[in-house]
């Protein structure tokens, strides 16, 4: 039988698991994890400091006060050692919140790097503490490389044990049907983010586990009952709207403190971290939500970025393009590049350039191919294309035949990093919204190209193109850059 109850009956008084035992069972990974970061960032430190001491020549002994006093080099190096590791935990580089996603953690571990070495160097100055130059330019850079790499590396364990379904918070998704699918949909995708749902709960009161054949659909119970049902230690809301304030609030009383946890997910979608503020007004968290621009000095920074970038690759590839130019001029009959007409920036039509991976008339039988079509509804694609000839199917596979789109960046008319440019046929089945795409340049690769390529369907291509235009960065640039050489080394999606 269905029991429908109110809203403010949803959240109930639960008498709490007394012990201090269970109170912090379930954090126990993070807390061990969090002291496995220390380890590694000890290591790190201290490794660098030595290695700038030795490699900088340093003497055994540094002046400080103009000569009064002389101390050992240990001294100084110890205490930034020391500096270093207090900063990097005041930074919160360490904080569960961080762990497994995002570029926080990362940011935490360069501005710890940059605060530490420029205060001691401050302090070295106001002391006349000489000697401490080459430590400072060559231990600041090692630092900076090692503790990135070292949790870069810690970060690649994790989400390899969060894909396993370890080390990663039990959550319960709050909310009605329409609401909790596509949330869970959404965190399913990214296991390494460390939120697992096992189940959801309506405001009627239903429990509806994830894996139906771990626990029965139960009803009538209260959030916390639902936890405790179901293993979790989180609640996440799916909006607010389906639960009055006062019921969040209350049911942020009744969760335990430092075992369960309430968060909530506001109606933005495909908002990026950097546009999101919060400002607490009169006790109301406002999301203030920063509107996209796309003018202004980081799109200048952007494009010199481009041009030194391509204008550099260009050079140091050109034994490669050469080399491909030959092969795809002697194994089939045509030119060793093929212009196609592609839109860009604004709506407006360049020639976009790659190596010719077709024979010649691969656009006049794309009409007996239709039927074959294995795309998104939108962009024709088939995997063993039988108009693709053989160096064309290497060159695709490893998307070496895209190189001379550099000389497209260096032009202006696409960028390292954007959208993916389309055929003006495509541009004729777009909805209104999908022209958001155009405020940007195209570009070589992009989220799209980094998440799956041809195996995306057109909404989820859509999706990561305009998530991208409202939420572009440079530091975002400089990681998809780095995503595409390991999808380019595992062929995702490539053909």
């Amino acid at each position: 039988m269905t029991i429908t109850r109110r809203q403010e009956d949803v959240v109930e008084d639960v008498p709490r698991r007394g012990g201090a035992a269970p109170t912090f069972a379930r954090e126990r990974w993070a807390r061990r994890y969090a002291r496995g970061l220390v380890v590694i960032d000890v290591i790190i430190v201290v490794v660098s400091l030595l290695a700038a001491a030795v490699f900088g020549s340093q003497p055994h002994m540094l002046p400080l006060l103009d000569g009064r006093v002389w101390v050992p080099v240990g001294i100084p190096l110890a205490v930034l050692a020391a500096a270093m590791l207090v900063t990097l935990s005041s930074t919160g580089s360490r904080v569960p919140r961080v762990f497994g996603v995002g570029s926080r953690e990362y940011r935490a571990v360069l501005l710890s790097v940059m605060f530490t070495f420029a205060g001691v160097a401050l302090v070295a100055y106001v002391t006349s503490l000489a000697g401490l130059h080459a430590i400072l330019a060559i231990g600041g850079v090692s630092t900076g490389v090692g503790l990135v790499a070292g949790r870069w590396l810690a970060r690649r364990w994790l989400v390899a044990q969060r894909r396993r379904g370890r080390m990663s918070h039990k959550v319960l998704v709050v909310g009605d049907l329409d609401a909790v699918e596509p949330l869970v949909r959404d965190l399913q995708k990214v296991p390494g983010a460390g939120l697992h749902v096992v189940g959801s709960y309506d405001p009627d009161g239903f429990v509806s586990p994830v894996d139906s054949s771990a626990t029965p659909r139960a009803t009538a119970v209260s959030v916390v009952e639902a936890l405790e049902l179901l293993g979790a230690d989180t609640v996440l809301i799916s909006s607010a709207n389906e639960l009055s304030p006062a019921t969040v609030r209350e049911l942020s009383w009744q969760l335990e403190p430092g075992r369960q946890h309430l968060v909530v997910a506001p109606s933005l979608t495909d908002v990026g971290g950097p546009r999101i503020h919060s400002r607490p007004v009169a006790g109301l968290p406002l999301l203030h939500v920063e509107t996209p621009r796309y003018d202004g000095g980081r799109l200048h920074v952007k494009r010199a970025f481009d041009i030194v970038a391509s204008a550099s690759l260009i050079l140091l590839l050109s034994p490669l393009l050469i080399a491909i130019a030959f092969l795809v001029r002697g194994s089939s009959p045509g030119g060793a590049l093929f212009r196609q007409e592609r839109v860009g920036l604004k709506g407006r039509t360049f020639a976009m350039l790659k190596f010719r991976s077709m024979y010649v008339d691969a656009e006049e039988r794309l009409a007996e191919l239709r039927a074959a079509d294995t795309g998104n509804g939108v962009m024709f694609k088939m995997k063993d294309d039988p108009r693709v000839t053989a160096v064309g199917s290497v060159l695709r596979r490893f998307s070496l035949d895209e190189l001379p789109q550099l000389f497209n960046v260096l032009s202006g008319s696409m960028s390292l990093v954007g959208p993916r440019p389309p055929l003006g046929r495509e541009v004729e089945l777009y909805g209104r919204s999908v022209h958001r795409r155009f405020l940007v340049k195209p570009g070589i690769t992009g989220l799209w190209q980094v998440s799956g390529r041809s195996d995306l369907d057109w909404d989820e291509t859509v999706r990561l193109d305009l998530f991208y235009v409202e939420n572009w960065t440079l530091t975002g640039d400089l990681a998809i850059l780095f995503k595409t050489v390991r999808a380019v080394v595992r062929r995702e999606g490539a053909y």
